[in-house]
């Protein structure tokens, strides 16, 4: 049973789904630094929404943390290299509110267009001021979406419904995927500033994108044109649009998120043309629910120790790619397991060599899980995918996948080398079956095919008459029992491996006997 602290609210249904997988879920609110850094360490997981901030003196307090699981979109409040340093998972949930907040990016466009908050503070104050509100319709009027991932693909949909024509500036989005929303997509962010009548921000808060719009790109902005902002806080500069709203050149904004939250008062509180609110853009109950449903789901798959599709440092996949690679992850752990103890000694580097079907998808999660396999084997501290690699880095291990679509003779298959010293160690694995058994297909060269079980033993001797029956007189003598055996064979050699599967495991010197008795100038005792 796994600890689990829920520092902040989310949906009861998120708390029963962990309690169900047998986990304790404690939720304790309100903690300050100094009592989350106190209590985190009798957990193995902590749930956090935007307020408690997970930095790196929370995680190394952390000594039994393996997953962080953030009820919400962004992650920055969690230290994510700090985490990463320590093999913790960091999770979240980004898509509990993405229709919230593509409808929320609507509820501004719309108020700030047709004045309605503003309408409704003249009512509120027993006015009759139709006259004053007069606003803008959406119909036939050019949207520019900055950031067309998943939200900004979900306003233009909806933007649709508005006869509004949508155009876009994202560097890091393929024309492809603007031609499937039904967006206009440019390079140059001037062209888009210069057509825009209303636009919209869908951005992550980053060095290039904090601050992006200042004087320079409001001067480029059609004049009347109105802005929207619920994604993160600090995207427009604030002086610089309050000038540019109190002049006239922009004629509304809506704006969701601030740099600091809470935000009580800044300029933008004086002016009325600028309608505000408080971060409401994953504010409803349908987001919640999804989000604390998530969460729970992906939080519990992080301490069976699966993979976890949302966790954002680890590479991310597409989903298409990740169904076809998820079956061989397992193999490349086990190949890993297998590469560090037929070299008996540190690994110097390690190649991946993705053939056939397989090399169609982005294979690089499996250098990973081979490098979990390797430093799983010989380190107490925890190894997964999201500290492989930076293991690897720290210890000089160079890593490297390679891919040819050309087929062998399996579908697909996957070759694992790693040097020590002045050797090269190999294992090729594959996967087939309903249950995706995997297989051994290839040891050090030796061709053969076998599915592992827990305690292997390998053995390379001249090829004669009668050296089976020798093994299997020393091991049955000893109450070993081979479960299952294959042996293999390379055309450059006159040797043979054997490969059995044995159901315990054996001493030093039983393996000593077994290779005097057939001339094994090699031999390896494997424990999966």
């Amino acid at each position: 049973m796994s600890r689990i602290l829920v520092s902040e609210k989310i949906s009861d249904t998120g708390i029963e789904i962990m309690r169900d997988a047998g986990h304790q879920v404690d939720v304790i609110l309100d903690l300050t630094s100094e009592t989350l850094v106190a209590a985190i360490h009798e957990y193995d997981a902590l749930i956090v929404r935007s307020a408690t901030q997970v930095n790196r003196q929370v995680i190394e307090a952390g000594v039994n943390l393996k997953v962080i699981g953030r009820a919400g979109v962004g992650v920055d409040n969690v230290d994510v290299d700090a985490a990463t340093e320590q093999g913790v998972i960091v999770c979240n949930a980004p898509t509990s509110n993405i229709i919230s907040a593509a409808e929320q990016t609507f509820a501004l466009m719309l108020a700030s267009a047709r004045r309605t908050a503003q309408a409704n503070a003249s009512m509120k104050k027993g006015l009759w001021e139709r006259g004053k509100f007069s606003g803008n319709e959406l119909y036939q009027k050019t949207l520019a979406i900055f950031g067309i991932g998943r939200i900004g693909g979900l306003v233009a949909a909806r933007a649709r419904s508005f006869e509004m024509k949508c155009i876009g500036y994202d560097p890091y989005a393929t024309k492809e995927r603007a031609e499937e929303i039904g967006v206009i997509l440019y390079d140059d962010m001037a062209e888009v500033l210069a057509q825009a009548d209303f636009i919209t921000v869908h951005m992550p808060a980053t060095k290039e994108t904090l601050g992006m719009f200042g004087p320079e790109e409001f001067a480029q902005m059609k004049d009347g044109v109105y802005l929207v902002n619920a994604a993160r806080g600090g995207i427009y500069q604030v002086e610089a649009l309050v000038e540019a709203v109190r002049s006239g050149k922009v004629a509304g904004a809506g704006i969701d998120v601030f740099e600091e939250e809470p935000c009580t008062e800044s300029l933008m509180h004086e002016v009325d043309e600028i309608i505000l609110t408080p971060h409401l853009g994953a504010t409803t109950e349908e987001a919640q629910l999804r989000a604390g449903i998530q969460t729970a789901e992906f939080v519990n798959l992080g301490l069976e120790g699966k993979m976890v599709p949302t966790a954002v440092n680890v590479p991310l996949i597409p989903d298409d790619a990740m169904t076809a690679v998820q079956p061989y992850i397992a193999a490349a752990q086990t190949a890993g397991q297998f590469l560090t103890q037929l070299a008996g000694g540190a690994i110097e580097s390690l190649v991946v060599k993705v053939s056939g079907d397989l090399a169609k998808n982005d294979c690089s999660l499996l250098g990973s899980a081979a490098l979990r396999g390797i430093f799983a084997y010989f380190t107490d501290a925890p190894v997964n995918f999201v500290n492989a690699s930076y293991i690897a880095e720290q210890r000089g291990v160079k890593v490297r996948v390679e891919t040819s679509e050309i087929r062998s003779e399996y579908a697909s298959k996957v070759s694992f080398e790693a040097r020590s010293g002045s050797e090269t160690y190999e294992v090729a694995m594959t996967v087939f079956g309903s249950n995706d058994n995997a297989r051994i297909i290839s040891v050090m060269g030796f061709s053969l095919d076998l599915m592992p079980g827990r305690y292997i033993l390998l053995v390379t001797y001249p090829d004669r008459p009668g050296q089976l029956g020798r093994m299997g007189t020393i091991l049955g003598d000893a109450s070993v029992n081979i479960s299952t055996m294959v042996i293999g064979k390379r055309e450059d050699s006159d040797r043979v491996l054997v490969m059995m599967n044995i159901d315990d495991p054996i001493s030093t010197e039983l393996r000593a006997a077994v290779d005097e008795a057939v001339g094994s100038e090699r031999g390896w005792f494997i424990q999966l």
